[in-house]
């Protein structure tokens, strides 16, 4: 009688069961992105993460991770939102490193009690990148004559279309260092004496999972399924925590951007997917995947 009362209980509420919800975390991260390409970014997270931290009798949530970076806004936002609801729900954070974790991918990592990685995955790159491109020697070139006016004299600072001023680089520069401190403060926060002393560091770098576990990057070497399995239990079940479908199948609410989807915005859409795209391929050539 017992066992048949146990069948007919939710796995959740079985003694004996034990359920780690999983989150997949990949991509760039940016703002915005559209309905042909969603980005990485605490809107499309925030509704996965609430859902992974509100099974009640899970012990932990694995959060798994491939991303080359992105937007450093976009990136501590997810990084305390996991902060957040693992201070309010009691429960461990497990980040697991697939590919890539590198820059506001390992602004994310940090948020883990604890860091996984495979030995021959990338970690690191704590640093601060801005790139752009020049085109003052092409518009000449066709022709083309470049008119801005501004109210302010700095509003139209580091126009790829303009050369180039020394006092505009420099305060770029000023802001990156100030972006690259706040990272560097939490990284240092969350690994604490598990850092290397290596000059290195925070330099922009990155490494193997290996390297990055003597460097005190990581905390172990490994895949998801075998270290849950072993910490837990090997009935323990992985439960992959998905964006709500549609009635169609569709993916919605956490990925989805707003409008009808039709005419002009899909061409809208279409281009700016385009970009991202290119951005996108360019953040994770840096690492030659």
């Amino acid at each position: 009688m017992k066992k048949l009362f146990r069948r007919l209980l939710p796995k959740s509420m079985r003694s004996g069961d034990v359920t780690i919800p999983v989150i997949r975390l990949q991509g760039a991260i940016m703002s915005g992105g559209s309905q042909f390409r969603p980005a990485l970014s605490l809107a499309t997270t925030a509704g996965l993460l609430e859902k992974a931290f509100s099974i009640a009798n899970a012990p932990a949530v694995a959060i798994s991770i491939n991303s080359p970076g992105g937007s450093p806004v976009q990136s501590r936002l997810i990084f305390k939102r996991i902060r957040d609801l693992a201070a309010e729900k009691n429960k461990k954070v497990l980040v697991f490193v697939e590919d890539v974790a590198a820059s506001g991918g390992y602004m994310i990592a940090i948020a883990g009690d604890e860091i996984i990685a495979d030995p021959s995955s990338i970690v690191g790159s704590i640093g601060v990148v801005s790139s752009s491109f020049g085109f003052t020697e092409l518009i000449k070139k066709i022709g083309v004559e470049r008119r801005v006016y501004t109210a302010g004299e700095n509003k139209a600072t580091l126009d790829p279309f303009k050369p180039e001023k020394q006092e505009d680089i420099e305060r770029l520069k000023k802001l990156q260092l100030e972006v690259h401190e706040t990272f560097i403060d939490m990284v240092k926060q969350r690994r604490g004496g598990k850092l290397a002393n290596d000059p290195d560091l925070f330099t922009g770098l990155f490494w193997s999972g290996k390297r990055g576990l003597e460097l005190g990057l990581v905390d172990q070497l490994g895949d998801m399924r075998t270290v849950l399995k072993d910490r837990y239990g090997a009935k323990a079940e992985l439960r992959l925590i998905t964006p709500p479908r549609g009635l169609f199948g569709r993916r919605i609410g956490l990925f989805s951007s707003s409008g009808t989807g039709f005419g002009p915005e899909i061409a809208s859409a279409a281009a700016s997917g385009l970009i991202d795209a290119a951005e996108e391929r360019a953040l994770w050539g840096r690492f030659g995947l």
